[in-house]
């Protein structure tokens, strides 16, 4: 069995979820955050059903947009399980349409939650990650906030914003032992294009991965303790194209969303 204790945020669906399970199975003890209580009550049984023997989960309604409900979530895991190891703030939501013309309301829920979301997650995790002597954060950003990415600059400026605290927020906690993973994701088999705001179309052609595959480099992550992880060979290349040639990335990349 794996000690350590495992807050993730947006646990109900898609990366994290896959992520909850696959703690579980490797025997780490897991909180999961999100929205939805009957989602979460799906979490709770599919953990209930691992083959023994499991970690075990705690399941908080809480949305990351609300500090308290943050502040809240973490005194839960620590009247629970007594500690608090490992942060994976993976709550993000997408958004399809023109920075001009996208309704503000679309906009602002995924600055809220993108931005906010992390910023308060990190600030009610951090005080217990210290007492843990080796804290880790792991926030889950994108390639895509690494590119220009017209008809979806909103979303992607916000995981410019979390890839840029994570290098920040590094240096902020080595003192305190504390890691951080910057983690960018490429295409992902999720309902995140379903849920995103605007326009649910997508006429890519990319190759996706599954949520377990992402999964599976969070849990490798805590061990090896990266300051950045690239998933796939498919991921490096964008992003090495982006640095050769940054105008032909931006314009498939608006071919791809417009």
């Amino acid at each position: 069995m794996d000690t350590r204790v495992v807050l993730i945020t947006g646990a109900s669906a898609g990366i994290g979820y896959a992520a909850a399970l696959a703690f579980a199975h490797a025997g780490t003890h897991v909180a999961g955050t999100a929205r939805r209580a009957d989602r979460l009550a799906d979490l709770e049984r599919a953990v209930a059903a691992l083959p023994a023997p499991h970690g075990e989960v705690l399941t908080v309604t809480a949305d990351v947009t609300d500090a308290d409900a943050m502040q809240a979530a973490v005194a839960r895991v620590i009247e629970r399980f007594g500690r608090l190891d490992v942060l994976v703030a993976n709550a993000g939501l997408g958004q399809r349409g023109a920075v001009a013309d996208a309704p503000w309301d679309d906009l602002a829920i995924v600055l809220r939650t993108n931005i906010d979301g992390v910023l308060h997650s990190v600030r009610a995790a951090v005080p217990a990650l210290r007492q843990s002597g080796r804290g880790h954060i792991v926030l889950i950003s994108s390639v895509a906030g690494q590119v220009a990415l017209p008809y979806a600059a909103t979303y992607g400026a916000t995981k410019a914003f979390v890839s840029s605290l994570a290098r920040s927020l590094r240096l902020e906690l080595e003192d305190d032992h504390i890691a951080v993973t910057d983690m960018l994701v490429g295409r992902t088999e999720t309902d995140f294009n379903a849920n995103r705001r605007g326009s649910a179309r997508s006429s890519s052609n990319l190759p996706a991965m599954s949520a377990d595959q992402v999964a599976a480099a969070i849990v490798r992550a805590l061990d090896r303790r990266p300051q950045t992880v690239v998933l796939r060979p498919f991921d490096r290349l964008i992003l090495l194209g982006n640095t050769l040639a940054p105008w032909l990335i931006a314009r498939l990349a608006k071919r791809q969303y417009k």
